[in-house]
């Protein structure tokens, strides 16, 4: 048996209280389904900045209303102490997913990515702290790793950061490691490496380029391409960072608290073998694309190559990835091709 699996069993035994953060949107709500499906009690903070009542209806209609009346809703907002004071009273376990995302958003409006950022993360956990919750469990993220060129990625060694968002993730792990030094508070931090699934968002500005490529397809689009096409990403599905947060969240092992942890699959994927891997799987589906993508300048602040040495994970936490790049994709396309003709 699996520590994944073993964890379940012992949960489904024993259910506990858990806050989600930014609950309505991608991660947030994916957790969220994951939780009532185990029987836990769970409640969830999102003020709909980027998220959406559409995902919190989704799960609902998933898991049933017996699994959906564990669940408490606080519409606030991590920027208000007491809102984040408000969730934290009887939890067991924080997953803190509530953030603005997104490289661009951040050179376009350092305020506003910087105020969500870092001081709501500040004051999450000192709500946190303050009500004595088992585990702080925080979405890191892979933009720490900023110019350094190095590949895999091993969390000890970062570079400088590339953005405003890059910064903000980066101070996260400072006030992080240092609550654990000063107050000695359970935190563990997540660095996701471009996480993709069902409920991420294909449209906006700022959507993450599987879900805004896919739709795009599936309504016979114009694709652009940032650069030359040989970009690489560690694309992590939804599923493997599920496993993350509750193997981080639960564990016991005390090496593996106030640490920082890779969540991906140490794979290598070029944009241009994305598009390909995205057309293939639509035609799979009955969705035939045919276009070229169109090649266009670098975006400011992106770095270059990406992948994760997951090694850490594995051996701290007993991490292991179910679902590849490929096989993600497959499982998430008939949610996009459902979203956009329900959108449509």
């Amino acid at each position: 048996m699996s520590q994944y699996e073993n964890v379940q069993n012992i949960l489904k035994q024993s259910p506990k209280v858990w806050l989600v953060t930014g609950v309505a949107g991608f991660i947030g709500s994916n957790l969220l389904e994951f939780l009532l499906g185990l029987g836990q009690r769970v409640v969830g903070l999102d003020n709909f900045a980027t998220g959406h009542q559409r995902n919190l209806d989704e799960v609902k209609l998933k898991v049933g209303g017996e699994a959906w009346s564990n669940f408490t809703f606080i519409n606030g907002d991590i920027r208000k102490l007491t809102d984040c004071e408000n969730a934290c009273q009887g939890v067991d376990y924080v997953l803190h997913q509530a953030a603005l995302g997104s490289v661009p958003r951040s050179l376009n409006d350092p305020i506003t990515t910087n105020s969500t950022n870092i001081d709501g993360f500040l004051n999450i956990l000192v709500a946190a702290r303050d009500a004595k919750v088992k585990s702080f469990t925080y979405a890191a993220s892979s933009s720490t790793y900023g110019d350094h060129p190095g590949l895999p990625k091993v969390e000890d060694i970062i570079g400088k950061p590339l953005s405003p968002y890059a910064v903000t993730k980066y101070v996260n792990e400072l006030y992080a490691d240092v609550f654990a030094r000063c107050y000695g508070f359970n935190t563990i931090g997540l660095r996701y490496f471009n996480v993709f699934g069902q409920r991420q968002d294909p449209e906006g500005a700022y959507a993450a380029v599987i879900p805004k490529w896919a739709a795009a397809m599936i309504e016979n689009e114009d694709i652009y391409i940032n650069g030359d096409g040989e970009t690489s990403r560690d694309f992590c599905f939804i599923e493997n960072t599920v496993q993350a947060n509750i193997l981080a969240a639960t564990t016991v092992s005390e090496s593996a608290k106030n640490q920082v942890f890779n969540v991906a699959v140490s794979g290598r994927t070029t944009l241009n073998l994305l598009y390909s891997t995205l057309q293939e799987t639509l035609a799979q589906c009955g969705v035939v694309y045919n276009k070229k993508p169109i090649y266009r300048e670098f975006r400011a602040g992106d770095v270059r190559h990406s992948q994760a040495d997951i090694s850490k994970i594995q051996s701290l936490l007993g991490y292991k990835p179910e679902f590849g790049m490929v096989a993600g994709v497959e499982k998430a396309m008939p949610w996009y091709i459902g979203f956009v003709g329900a959108n449509s």
